[in-house]
This record gives structure tokens, sequence and C-alpha cells, in this order.
């Protein structure tokens, strides 16, 4: 099996609050009453976990969207080639199997939909099986309002919990993790502006 850890070049564009500091390193109350209210996890001494923040210049409903889409991962998600959601209807519970691109210590990974809120904006997901190393990795993310320079964006916050693999360390662990978030993260700001851009009733403008 291919280590976990590489490929770190992608760590660009998003900002973590780490699982083990107070929220007050949050850039504002909001980010940190958002994390304290949703984004719980209680990790085991054989795992780790952290939290990353991205903001994005594009109204909330869009970027949601695209994260909503457990069916269509690969709308923004990079590393995703292929997804093929189990059965009829998309519910709590719906599996969906995920192909890889190349580049990743992985090649499939099957995924539980955890959670999926509207009114909230909230998808929490949970890998259950597949072809890689992270195992029991469950994430949780969510789209907030704001507004940035005076005009309507999103607060996006992505958390995580995972155990660590033999022969690596939580440090490690963490910043394999954080930097395919990152990524995707990046990917997900790039698409809504975007379509914020193209968008005749956005007020947005570039």
């Amino acid at each position: 099996m291919v280590g976990l850890v590489g490929g770190g070049a992608a760590a660009r564009g998003a900002g973590r609050l780490g699982a083990g500091d107070p929220p007050a390193v949050a850039s504002g109350g909001g980010e940190a009453d958002h994390v304290r209210r949703l984004h719980r996890h209680a990790p085991a001494d054989h795992q780790c976990s952290s939290t990353l923040v991205k903001h994005i210049k594009a109204p909330v409903h869009l970027v949601w969207e695209l994260v909503r889409s457990f069916d269509q991962p690969q709308r923004y998600k990079p590393f995703v080639s292929r997804c093929v959601v189990r059965g009829d209807q998309l519910e709590i519970g719906s599996l969906r199997d995920v192909n890889v691109k190349t580049g990743l210590p992985a090649t499939t990974s099957t995924e539980r939909l955890e959670q999926l809120d509207d009114d909230e904006h909230i998808l929490g997901v949970k890998f259950v099986g597949g072809d890689h190393r992270l195992q029991n990795y469950s994430s949780i993310i969510t789209v907030h309002p704001e507004s940035i320079d005076g005009r309507p964006g999103t607060l996006v916050i992505e958390s995580f919990v995972v155990d660590v693999p033999e022969g690596n360390t939580k440090d490690e662990t963490c910043y394999f993790v954080e930097a395919v978030i990152k990524c995707n993260l990046t990917s997900l700001a790039e698409v809504s502006e975007r379509l914020a851009v193209q968008s005749p009733t956005s007020p947005l403008e570039h």
C-alpha cells in the first residue's frame, strides 16, 4: 500500500482551526459559534481531527447547491473522477461509490450520507469502505451566509476526524487530509465564484 503522506503542495487557500485550539483562534466570533454548534467530533487517542474554513465570494445558495450534491462530488472535487450512488433515492444512509484520480494513495471509496440539512446547510459523510487508508473518516461541511466587501458571500467550514494509520503520526495524517480538503475548498470557491459571475441575478461583480 502506498504511504499516506504525500502530495501536500495542494495545501493552499483555506485557513485551519486546529482541533486543539480554542475557538477564539477563528477570525470572527461567527466562525467559532458555528464550529461549537455544528462541528462536534470526539476523536479517540488513535485519531486526529481538524477544522478548516474558506471565505467564498459567491452567494450561499450557489455554494450550497454544489456542496449538497452527494451524488456529484466531482462538480467541484478535482480528485474525484466518477461517482455512483446506490439505490434510487438520495436520503440519509445512502451510499456512493467514488473513483479517485491518480495522484492520491487511493483508488476507490465507499461513502455514506450521514447528514443532509437544507435549512442549516449541513452535509455529513462517513467513509465505510474502499481502497484507501482513511479508516473511520467522518467529515462535516457547513455553509453560512456572510458579507464580503459589502456583497453576498459564503463562509464554508469543513471538519473531520479519522484514524491515524500505522506508521504515521497525527500531524502527518492531519497534514495529508488538510491538503486534500484545502484543494477541494479552493476548487469550490473557483466554481462558485464563476457561477456567481455568470448568474444574471447575482449582485456579485468581478
